[in-house]
């Protein structure tokens, strides 16, 4: 199983600490770029079931492209 645990920075080591002394947890941290992709892909993620159940609307592709 996999966890991503939001930490104050001031509290963060001491709990790497703890996780690295339990032999069966692999623990290392994200970097902000990282922690930023993967919450932007949860996002994108949840809009996509919005979407597919009929409680969000897509935007149009063209629309979107026109955008970038």
């Amino acid at each position: 199983m996999k966890v991503l645990l939001d930490i104050p920075d001031d509290k963060a080591s001491s709990l790497m600490d703890v996780l690295k002394s339990i032999s069966y947890v692999k623990a290392k941290p994200l970097t902000e770029v990282k922690a930023l992709l993967m919450e932007e892909i949860r996002e994108a993620v949840e809009e996509m079931k919005l979407i597919r159940a009929g409680k969000a609307k897509a935007r149009n592709a063209e629309d979107f492209l026109n955008e970038l």
